[in-house]
């Protein structure tokens, strides 16, 4: 992978990531999980490629600036989405812990 086509899948999942953000703040839920998955693609696809190429200056530059957005973007997807996870799992545990009590004190019917 040379520079030109690794600041191409930088930009790729910064694009990704900011549909991410939109999708996170209209509950989107499906299309985020959809996006995510096209992200996670394209980062393998920079991980495959170890180690990146060496950048001048001003495209290290572009690298950084893009990545700081993708992070700040991560921090305000994660700020969404955390808070309803957790909803989702305390509902789940109360289900859980609703099921266990009803097998526990089900009536035994062999006596």
């Amino acid at each position: 992978m040379n520079s030109t086509q690794a600041l191409i899948t930088y930009d790729a999942i910064l694009i990704i990531t900011g549909e991410m953000l939109t999708a996170a703040q209209n509950n989107k839920w499906d299309q985020l999980i959809l996006l995510e998955q096209e992200c996670r693609k394209l980062t393998e696809i920079l991980t495959k490629h170890d180690p990146e190429p060496i950048l001048d200056k001003e495209l290290l530059q572009k690298k950084v600036k893009i990545i700081n957005q993708i992070l700040a973007d991560d921090a305000q997807i994660r700020a969404i989405t955390e808070p309803w996870m957790i909803k989702l799992q305390d509902m789940l545990n109360t289900n859980e812990r609703t099921r266990s009590l009803h097998h526990a004190y089900q009536p035994i019917n062999n006596m």
